[in-house]
């Protein structure tokens, strides 16, 4: 299997994940603040967890350029982080529709932990697949910084649930800043690779 083919179906998924989650916003029944502010946790949900997706999406395309082959290890890591993320829209969903109660917080905050832990091991799956010392390689080994940086705040997140379901998506926000922009050196790395 090439990049581009793994590439296009990982687009294509996440494409739907995005679609099904804009499809749970409903319209307010009439033209009134009263009704518009109903909607507004859904509102609010729908962009976390959009800007999640497209998180992913970014640095999932930065990602799979860093491999050199696509191996069946790399697919079937692949399907695991969107297996997990497709399930997104039902914990945004839930979490909208309840207005952040505990459990529910809890359980966005868990399958989030999930994705991330997924990520990692799709980003690990790739670094294990390049050569020994390889620039590349070098690149993606800094990333574990990050990637622990997030599973130990998706861990934080479960627990301040309990105490504080606001906490919990402050430390949602958190971890979408430190992945907000994709890596740099990475696209230096690729760059330096297509021109040798």
């Amino acid at each position: 299997m090439t990049k581009t083919r793994l590439e296009a179906f990982s687009d294509g998924v996440i494409a739907i994940i995005i679609t099904i989650m804009v499809l749970s916003v409903k319209v307010p029944d009439t033209a009134n603040w009263g009704s518009f502010s109903k909607i507004i946790p859904t509102l609010l949900g729908y962009v976390l967890s959009f800007i999640f997706i497209g998180i992913y999406w970014n640095n999932h395309h930065h990602l799979l350029h860093t491999a050199n082959k696509v191996t069946a290890s790399m697919m079937w890591a692949n399907h695991n982080l969107l297996f997990w993320l497709s399930l997104v829209p039902f914990a945004t969903e839930w979490m909208s529709k309840t207005d952040f109660q505990t459990f529910a917080v809890v359980t966005y905050s868990s399958l989030l932990l999930i994705c991330g832990a997924s990520y990692s091991i799709l980003s690990h799956t790739i670094l294990i697949s390049l050569p020994k010392n390889s620039p590349l390689q070098r690149v993606l080994q800094k990333f574990g910084f990050k990637e622990l940086t997030s599973i130990v705040s998706y861990s934080l997140a479960i627990v301040a649930a309990f105490w504080h379901t606001y906490i919990s998506i402050g430390l949602f926000i958190l971890v979408a800043t430190v992945w907000l922009i994709p890596s740099k050196e990475i696209e230096e790395k690729i760059e330096e690779k297509t021109n040798v």
